[in-house]
């Protein structure tokens, strides 16, 4: 295995313990020990009883006192009970041994990180300058509801209105889907508010990440935004991608588990997102923390000349991941969905 693989699979270990971190998930990383479920036993569980040990495992270990949980679907995969629990709105994949002796919250897959060309690894890992121009191109690829990408555009939100024409900024979205059928909605409401009316896509975004799921609608008429043009962009857009034709069909789907999304599928292998969110400045990958004003610094740093915007003092606190307002550790800028 490559340096430049074994360095991606550190990275990504970090993002998957922050992510923990960040819902409870603390005591993996303090006590490992703890994640043997206890009492042993000789038969595998059926599922009935896996959903409840897991639960109550979950429950009592892992998450701060009075979290909600709830188990969305558990099936076998591999050998092991795949698990999808949800936990403040968003969901988290875990594993569970089948007889219940074991749990684990994330896997690799090791397979997948072996079988990647060696140049191609090493590409993704190199830092590449960013080149200067003019007028920078950015353009910000998420998911709609991965906690980290509603992270990174509450960051970049007020940058763009900083900056505004002296860049041309850009949303958009990850080739494939990891939170539902909501995201595959949510996705295609974002994507047609910038393609029919870019102007109104900061209020709407605004709205959408102060309030959560469930209030599109509301924040579509916050924004101002026409519905009508909004609606008729959607379904061609379902119609061109096949978006929710190939959701129904799970053998286009990516390792079998994610339903693709593909409006900006192209411009995914070109720039090379492996998640949300990515951060592409003049047709290259750039590393920023999510926080205003290293963002605004990662962008300037693409200028030729850069303008007297460059110099706003804006915020150095990390968006909180998720829906809502808040802090988070800088840290967190290391996690991602993917």
């Amino acid at each position: 295995m490559s340096v430049a693989v074994i360095k991606k699979n550190q990275k990504n270990i970090i993002g998957v313990l922050i992510l923990f971190l960040l819902i409870g998930y603390a005591v993996y990383a303090q006590n490992p020990d703890k994640f043997s479920l206890g009492k042993i036993f000789s038969k595998n569980l059926s599922e009935e009883e896996a959903k409840i040990k897991v639960a109550e495992f979950i429950e009592n270990n892992l998450v701060q006192p009075g979290t909600k949980i709830e188990i969305k679907e558990l099936v076998e995969e591999s050998g092991l009970y795949k698990v999808t629990v949800g936990v403040a709105g968003q969901e988290v994949i875990s594993y569970m041994t089948k007889q219940g002796t074991k749990f684990f919250p994330q896997a690799m897959d090791i397979i997948k990180e072996e079988a990647a060309p060696e140049g191609e690894g090493a590409e993704a890992e190199v830092a590449k300058e960013i080149p200067k121009s003019d007028k920078p191109e950015v353009k910000l690829f998420v998911m709609s509801y991965c906690p980290f990408g509603t992270q990174m555009v509450k960051g970049i939100l007020p940058v763009v209105g900083t900056l505004g024409s002296k860049i041309k900024y850009e949303m958009g979205f990850v080739d494939y889907i990891m939170h539902g059928d909501k995201e595959i909605d949510e996705n295609l409401l974002q994507y047609c508010i910038q393609k029919t009316q870019p102007a109104k896509l900061s209020n709407y975004m605004t709205c959408f990440l102060k309030k959560g799921e469930g209030t599109s609608d509301a924040c579509l008429k916050t924004a101002g935004v026409n519905v009508s043009q909004v609606a008729s962009c959607k379904a061609q857009a379902d119609s061109q991608f096949g978006i929710k034709k190939k959701a129904a069909d799970k053998s286009t789907w990516s390792n079998g588990q994610f339903p693709p999304f593909d409006v900006n599928k192209e411009e995914n292998g070109k720039y090379g997102v492996q998640g949300s969110p990515t951060l592409v400045v003049n047709g290259v990958v750039a590393s920023s923390g999510r926080d205003p004003a290293s963002i605004l610094k990662a962008i300037c740093s693409a200028f030729n000349n850069p303008p007297k915007e460059c110099d706003a003092k804006l915020s150095s606190d990390s968006p909180a991941p998720g829906f809502g307002d808040g802090t988070a550790p800088a840290t967190a800028a290391d996690a991602s969905c993917h």
